[in-house]
């Protein structure tokens, strides 16, 4: 079964007498807008999305949300950001941050409305909510005054399932200095019910400086925030969420999500939404981060993929299994050559968990066209024709096809170029460049490799036929007549013509050329 079938089916469950009643499933993601997100976090977003989306499928009512995690502090400066000028920002919440670009509020309306525009692109679209907004409406102000009332509880809960132990004078709740804007250098003295007294000191976090205020303050409507383990849940009271998963880092044995259950249930005395965990995403075998600028981008990422194939990429791997994604090596190619392969299925009327993958990795609004059937080339040979300047690529696919192209073929056609010029300037191994040597290149061919080939120059030169698939039969037969390896008679073809030791099918390469060259190519001639 299709893992978004799959959760589906039990938020269905766990949520019947919801459905039933009409009412709205609630699905709830969130990221922090710490700098440049990175292309791991587009699987939380796929997760979200996909189990609103396999929801709405079936006729159900669902609101999904998508929180830009506005009012968490500055715990890191990305990379690229010059770290003496936000220095003294650390510790300050990111919407308080100035943007290190002009046209934006502050920092994370930045790199959360980048982030944001990659998921509308990708088709994950959501209603957009900051937590800034969240706070300042008064919507988490219940939970902020039951947290405060019962601290010792909560402070029980980090004990017994997390195993930390916080402090006697602990409360779980960070205000807003008044007088230099930390978050994080605060920490509350006392609690009446209405109003926490509070201090601001360098003494109370290594990572950002204090100002040695002291205050007191209502904690309402935007003056502080809860720390993660305790702003997690009581976010599932303010949306009322049904369906929310999380990293898997979240998930281990005493991690956040299990003491953000317990919170939401012993605490507030809410049912914790249905969640799963979604395993990690490496590119290049390293997890990314965002706060470290690490690793490719979200929005990188959907520039180097078109959008069908891109959630191709995040659907077909269960969630629960890590995703490895190399986009210098052959990933990319073999991505695509999925994608055909589940296109030729759906064609041919095969129902099987790949229909489901195939449909949903297209758009919602892309799908009524789900049938209209068109010839796809391998991505790798466009990636090599659009090498060859000689080559006249509409001609060229014709060939492959046997047929001529029609509009919807140019269209693909013209896709995958345009990918695939993507690839090999910002992304492809060197090993996937290619260039036709115009003169005839060094080489050390032993006197077997030689001879072989002066002997396919004389098949062809007597061939009244210079098709990719007769020169095709004629490679293999000199091939077999020989006393070479594959790799040696081979290699040597790919030597000659691009300088390299692999390369395309040869007999469809070498039918794009001229017959004349290819003959004096091959006895290596001039």
């Amino acid at each position: 079964m299709f893992w978004g079938d799959k959760i589906a089916d039990e938020v269905e469950r766990r949520y019947e007498c919801k459905i039933k009643a009409g009412e709205s499933i609630v699905v709830r993601d969130e990221k922090t807008a710490s700098g440049r997100v990175h292309v791991g976090s587009l699987r939380s977003a796929c997760l979200h999305a996909l189990v609103a989306d396999v929801l709405q499928s079936r006729g159900h009512n669902v609101k999904f949300y998508f929180e830009i995690n506005d009012y968490d502090p500055m715990d890191g400066i990305p990379a690229y950001l010059d770290e003496v000028e936000y220095q003294k920002y650390m510790g300050h919440p990111l919407c308080s941050i100035p943007s290190p670009e002009p046209g934006y509020k502050n920092f994370a309306e930045l790199y959360g409305q980048e982030y944001v525009r990659v998921l509308e692109k990708v088709g994950f679209g959501a209603e957009v909510y900051r937590a800034s907004e969240l706070y300042r409406s008064g919507a988490m102000n219940n939970q902020i005054k039951i947290a405060l009332d019962n601290r010792d509880k909560i402070r029980e809960i980090y004990k017994r399932v997390s195993k930390s132990e916080k402090p006697a004078d602990w409360y779980p709740f960070n205000v807003i200095c008044e007088n230099c804007g930390s978050l994080s250098a605060t920490k509350i003295t006392s609690w009446d019910g209405e109003e926490v007294s509070y201090t601001c000191s360098s003494d109370t976090i290594t990572w950002a400086k204090g100002c040695d205020h002291e205050g007191k303050i209502s904690p309402f409507d935007g003056n502080g925030k809860f720390p993660w383990k305790v702003d997690w849940p009581a976010k599932f009271v303010a949306k009322n969420v049904n369906f929310e998963g999380g990293g898997k880092d979240h998930y281990s044995k005493g991690g956040a999500r299990q003491v953000a259950e317990a919170i939401s249930e012993e605490v507030f005395d809410h049912q914790p939404p249905y969640g799963v965990f979604n395993e990690f995403f490496l590119v290049g075998g390293k997890k990314m981060s965002s706060s470290k600028g690490s690793g490719a981008t979200a929005t990188g990422m959907a520039e180097l993929l078109p959008t069908h194939i891109l959630r191709l990429l995040l659907m077909k791997t269960p969630i629960n299994r890590q995703i490895s994604f190399d986009p210098e090596g052959d990933a990319v190619p073999i991505l695509f050559d999925t994608y055909d392969r589940l296109a030729e299925k759906y064609w041919s009327d095969v129902e099987d968990d790949d229909t489901q993958l195939f449909i949903f990795s297209h758009k919602p609004e892309d799908r009524r066209n789900l049938n209209q059937q068109r010839y796809l080339p391998r991505f790798s040979q466009v990636a090599f024709l659009v090498q060859m300047p000689h080559m006249n690529i509409y001609d060229e696919v014709a060939t492959m096809k046997g047929a001529a192209l029609t509009s919807e073929d140019k269209a693909e056609l013209d896709m995958r170029v345009k990918y695939a010029k993507k690839w090999l300037d910002e992304y492809a191994d060197e090993k996937f460049i290619f260039a036709l040597q115009e003169t005839l290149p060094e080489t050390s061919l032993t006197k077997g490799q030689s001879l072989a080939l002066v002997k396919l120059a004389e098949q062809i030169t007597a061939s009244e036929s210079f098709d990719g698939e007769v020169l095709h039969k004629l490679i293999h037969e000199v091939k077999e007549s020989s006393d070479l390896t594959p790799k040696e008679f081979f290699g040597a073809i790919y030597a000659l013509f691009l300088g390299k030791d692999s390369g395309p099918k040869v007999g469809w390469f070498l039918s794009s050329l001229d017959k004349n060259f290819v003959v004096t190519r091959l006895k290596q001639e001039g």
